[in-house]
């Protein structure tokens, strides 16, 4: 054997022993926005939200009209976004209190996914929000996240923010949108740059649209400075107009604001020559109301009204826990070249349980039975398949312990919606959502025998997702 064929077998040989899968696995990009309505897209049809960057995600990928989250509010979703498991099976079913509830925090031993695609030889990294634990033993790194610079805990400044770097705090200067834009890109040029062969899984969390609002880039406030925006619902009784206008000037500024940033983002794949390879995945935690139906914020809603209605048993005055649509669904797009036909429109019902499947499936992965994923691995419908069996029923739980006191269960065939309040009876509501898609009209009252019998059903399939989850709070009626 000559020396250049000896050379030519060597390679062969180091080349067979580096894991096939790593030639195959696409790199993941997985955008998540916090606080972000189903109407604060371009795509969803609103004009009045200028989000060309989010839009192209979907224009040359998939965008899903019916995602939802499971609770809606930041920690619970996060840990459902992580685990695909409810709340309650993990312990978290409001956010988590950086003062009253120090210790509480995702366990670390569940089953996430980043650590599997750790495992499965992804350089990984999260940037942003984590709000599953300030203690150490909670830090992202103990989930799979080789790198991790952002907050541990939920809100904070939009400006000037002191985040955690390398382990440390300190202090960044500017906005607190475009800060952490900057370490994501950061982390997409050095993986480019180090060739190390592995793919990259980069969680980028962002801080806005989460209020405060303000400030941000001239240029993203530009669309929205003194104009006089349309609201969905001016006409609403006691409705404080000219707030709700001006929230949402300054929520679409934000909304804004990370738009801004993911073209950046977009843009460098581009230049990097990853956007071929690269799946980018763009959610949010869950959706947010801003006037609707009276209320403002997510699904510890608050009153926007003069004056609000008066406190009730276990509700402080100003306050309207809520799981309408506009808390529950959540924009979502994915763009995967090569495999989702552009301008896609997955219509079936999904939700943030199904990215732990679907992620797994996406870079060939497998998933264990002992593991028990509530969601399904959705990439049939991005691949262009029908399921015939796909049930579009959905399923959602919150039980607030802060402003107020519920134990909130909702499920809805799309055509019909049930929430009950365990804790609270005399709250439970029933929407035709076909007829009142605004959820105007709560029919639980209704004498009518058809509608008390889709109570009977509609309450028969909530009970048996109860049970099927080991949630017990139905049994405290």
């Amino acid at each position: 054997m000559t020396n250049k064929t000896w050379c030519l077998f060597a390679v062969l040989i180091l080349a067979a022993c580096v894991p096939s899968s790593r030639a195959d696995q696409p790199n993941i990009l997985f955008i998540f926005t916090d606080d972000q309505a189903p109407w604060a897209l371009g795509a969803s049809g609103n004009s009045l939200a200028r989000t060309p960057h989010m839009d192209r995600i979907a224009r040359e990928g998939a965008y899903l009209p019916n995602a939802y989250t499971v609770t809606p509010v930041c920690s619970p979703s996060r840990a459902s976004l992580m685990t695909s498991r409810y709340g309650t099976e993990v312990g978290i079913t409001d956010w988590i209190h950086p003062g009253r509830e120090a210790q509480l925090g995702l366990d670390p031993g569940l089953p996430v996914w980043p650590r599997q695609l750790q495992k499965a030889g992804y350089h990984t990294g999260l940037i942003g929000k984590w709000h599953l634990g300030r203690q150490d033993k909670q830090h992202p790194t103990r989930y799979g996240f080789d790198h991790f610079m952002g907050h541990r805990q939920g809100g904070w400044s939009p400006v000037n923010p002191t985040l955690e770097k390398d382990g440390k705090k300190r202090k960044f200067e500017g906005l607190t949108a475009d800060v952490l834009a900057n370490e994501a890109l950061g982390f997409i040029r050095s993986h480019a740059k180090s060739r190390t062969g592995k793919p990259f899984l980069l969680c980028w969390h962002t801080r806005a649209p989460h209020a405060r609002w303000l400030p941000v880039a001239p240029e993203d406030m530009a669309p929205y400075k003194g104009v006089d925006v349309p609201i969905p619902n001016p006409d609403f009784p006691n409705l404080d107009v000219p707030r709700v206008k001006r929230m949402t000037r300054e929520y679409l500024a934000s909304v804004r604001s990370v738009d801004r940033n993911v073209g950046r983002m977009l843009k460098v794949l581009d230049e990097l020559e990853l956007s071929q390879n690269t799946i980018v995945v763009f959610s949010s935690d869950h959706g947010y109301s801003m006037g609707h139906n009276g209320i403002w914020h997510k699904g510890n809603g608050h009153w926007v009204l003069k004056p609000p209605p008066p406190a009730k048993p276990n509700i402080p005055r100003g306050q309207r826990p809520n799981m309408y649509d506009n808390s529950i669904k959540v924009p979502t797009m994915i763009r995967w070249p090569g495999v989702i036909k552009p301008g896609t429109v997955v219509t079936q019902t999904v939700s943030n349980l199904d990215w732990f499947p679907t992620i797994l499936a996406m870079a060939g992965v497998k998933t264990r039975a002992a593991w028990k994923l509530r969601g399904r691995d959705i990439t049939p419908l991005l691949r262009g398949q029908r399921p015939t069996n796909w049930d579009n029923t959905y399923y959602a739980q919150y039980s607030t312990h802060h402003q107020s006191r519920t134990h909130m269960r909702m499920i809805s065939n799309g055509k019909w919606k049930l929430i009950r309040d365990f804790l609270n009876p005399t709250r439970d509501e029933l929407y035709h959502l076909e007829e009142d898609p605004a959820e105007a009209n709560n029919l639980i009252a209704s004498k009518t025998p058809s509608v008390q019998e889709i109570v009977g059903e509609l309450h028969g399939r909530l009970i048996a997702r109860m049970q099927a989850t080991g949630d017990t709070v139905h049994q405290t009626r």
